[in-house]
């Protein structure tokens, strides 16, 4: 467990002592843990991690600053992966319409779901766009979350996509979070192309997608595959464009029916496939084999009361790592609680603790394609972690409503006590 990225003469720029450590990594418990633990960075990176006994001799004395953990748990930050934080306006009446027995199918196709989440969006100015997607940042960093991604989507043109996008990489220059941003054109069809998919399509791959990545604003890209998004073909063109761009993928897939969608992501290599309420066996299957990691997202679940439960136990059984996300939307997941999002993955969809952990450390890093730097608490990775008032880390799934979170940090600095 113990490492050094340092030779023993370096300096180190702080050395937390006195915490329990929940690093995440693979082997031995569930949670990694390390009693009595101690994390020192340089350069903004672990340079050593394990038991304090473990210390080499002087090590206070090495460390600029030394950090009384007073007992706490650290864990690595917090990773939200799948988010579409930056949009205008909100979705309050289609939540009345629903309670009174409207289908979230039934509310897009008469013009309102995402559609409506576009006109307000392509309304709105670009510092607008970060006003508004601000305080949901802030509530999710409040709970520890160190990294996020932030997807377009409510664009569905050339300008607005990158002008989401652009908020997005401000709110990663602004805020002390790591923002990866992914172009999610191929979201939903806008009126303006009624009836004409596949120039829709055309467009997303020639004009809108080009134009974003030419900016240096997208860092993947996203699909919505879905019988009230887009077909697996279709989805398929977005594939090979971004492929083309040297551009990763992921894709929303199996939501509200099999289209196939988690398989044709593996077979390019998606770093994720998520929702996947309707996944089939060959789906698991192809998701195993690629190395594709399944995103879990019980905000949606519940907030849409769906009843079909995506297949964990088949996810288990074919090692599909299982990553989690808040899905912060205004219309099918209305939350900036990550923390919420662990207890409600062990309450509808049966994760362990120690999984739901995972899920938004090492597995949610995984699904960025950030897991080499990101996720857990390793000698040379970021030194982005959390000091938790808590007794155990099964609290932080256990409890609802509660931050027990005392202090962040991310590069190696303090950024909240």
């Amino acid at each position: 467990m113990t490492a050094a990225a340092t030779p023993p003469s370096t300096a180190w720029d702080g050395l937390w002592v006195d915490a329990h450590l929940a690093t995440m990594a693979p082997g031995g418990d569930p949670y990694g843990t390390v009693r009595d633990g101690a994390i020192a960075v340089a350069g903004g990176r672990i340079a050593w991690v394990g038991p304090r006994r473990d210390l080499p001799p002087g090590a206070e004395a090495r460390a600029r600053r030394v950090h009384d953990g007073r007992g706490l748990w650290i864990t690595p930050g917090l990773v939200d992966c799948h988010t579409h934080l930056v949009y205008a306006g909100d979705r309050a009446h289609e939540f009345e319409l629903r309670l009174e027995g409207a289908t979230y199918e039934a509310i897009a196709k008469a013009g309102g779901g995402i559609l409506s989440t576009v006109a307000a969006t392509r309304a709105a100015g670009e510092d607008a766009l970060v006003e508004s997607a601000a305080g949901r940042l802030a509530a999710l960093l409040a709970e520890g979350v160190t990294t996020v991604e932030i997807k377009s989507g409510y664009g569905l043109d050339v300008e607005t996509e990158a002008r989401m996008l652009a908020a997005a990489r401000r709110l990663g220059e602004t805020y002390p979070v790591t923002v990866r941003t992914t172009f999610l054109g191929a979201h939903a069809l806008p009126p303006e192309f009624e009836g004409r998919s596949g120039a829709y399509i055309e467009m997303v791959c020639e004009a809108a997608l080009p134009a974003a990545h030419g900016r240096g604003l997208v860092d993947a890209v996203d699909a919505f595959c879905e019988r009230i998004g887009f077909t697996a073909a279709e989805t398929e063109r977005v594939f090979v464009k971004a492929r083309a761009l040297g551009l990763p993928v992921k894709l929303h897939a199996e939501q509200l029916s099999d289209l196939g969608g988690a398989a044709l992501a593996a077979r390019y290599q998606a770093l994720s496939a998520d929702h996947l309420e309707w996944l089939s066996e060959e789906g698991v299957a192809a998701m195993a084999q690629a190395g594709t990691v399944a995103v879990l997202l019980p905000g949606a679940f519940y907030f849409l009361r769906e009843t079909k439960l995506p297949p964990v136990a088949a996810l288990r059984a074919a090692g599909v790592p299982i990553a989690l996300a808040s899905d912060s939307n205004p219309g099918s997941s209305p939350v900036t609680s990550l923390l919420l999002m662990l207890n409600m993955a062990c309450t509808f969809f049966r994760l362990t603790p120690a999984e739901a952990l995972a899920g938004v450390t090492r597995e949610g890093a995984r699904a960025l394609g950030m897991g080499a730097t990101h996720g857990t608490l390793e000698a040379g990775k970021a030194a982005d972690f959390v000091l938790w008032d808590i007794e155990r880390p099964a609290e932080l799934a256990y409890r609802i409503g509660h931050n027990p979170r005392r202090q962040v940090v991310r590069g190696g600095e303090a950024v909240a006590a």
